[in-house]
């Protein structure tokens, strides 16, 4: 895993789960390269990873991809994302890969694949966001029992 921005952040639960790494960053291109862990936990009758996980997948690809390029300045918030998936998903490693196509003020749109580890693409995926300020103190993701998440002091 290599450093980032993202590193001023606790790691959000969702990532966690999913498995998520940044391996690489092309800050000249855009572009970032992930990898995920699918569990077994993920398969779905078939013994093939669920969609909606490879979905989320996706969206954890294109998300760090805004903000490493914006130095988390600026938080994206999915507008709607088109997926296609293109072969199944077993359990194991699964890479990722998303591109910045353009940012403007408040809109961006991005695009992400998944491959398996022998290279075979799983999904793709384009994604219209919202760029928002991203906020300056990171959420407590993990309150204590009958808190809501809150802002963490410095």
């Amino acid at each position: 895993m290599i450093a980032t921005v993202l590193d001023r952040f606790p790691t959000p639960p969702c990532a966690a789960l999913l498995g998520l790494q940044i391996d690489s960053i092309d800050r000249p291109r855009r572009s970032v390269r992930v990898r995920f862990e699918a569990r077994p936990e993920f398969c779905n009758a078939a013994g093939n990873v669920q969609g909606g996980l490879l979905t989320a997948m996706l969206d954890d690809c294109m998300g760090p991809a805004v903000l490493i390029d914006t130095g988390a300045a600026l938080y994206p918030v999915t507008i709607s994302m088109t997926v296609t998936f293109l072969s199944p998903a077993r359990p194991g490693p699964i890479f990722g890969a998303a591109v910045i196509r353009q940012l403007g003020k408040t809109i961006g749109f991005l695009e992400a694949c998944l491959e398996d580890a022998d290279g075979v693409e799983i999904a793709r995926a384009t994604s219209s966001v919202r760029l928002v300020p991203m906020r300056l103190e990171p959420l407590e993701l993990h309150p204590a029992e009958g808190e809501s998440l809150r802002r963490r002091s410095a």
